[in-house]
């Protein structure tokens, strides 16, 4: 079951407005090993801004 959770952790994906809005996802380590940039709505700047992986 250990693997499971290795194989797909969860992420957080926070703004790169400033805002500090975070999304918090999962990710297939396989598919994605680098970390995962997303274009998504921010409600704070009412806009779609890429939202980065934080670790």
């Amino acid at each position: 079951m250990a693997s499971r959770v290795d194989l797909r952790p969860v992420i957080k994906l926070r703004s790169t407005a400033g805002t500090g809005f975070t999304y918090v996802t999962r990710k297939n380590r396989r598919n994605d090993p680098d970390r995962l940039v997303l274009r998504k709505f921010d409600p704070v700047v009412r806009k779609h801004v890429d939202f980065r992986e934080e670790r």
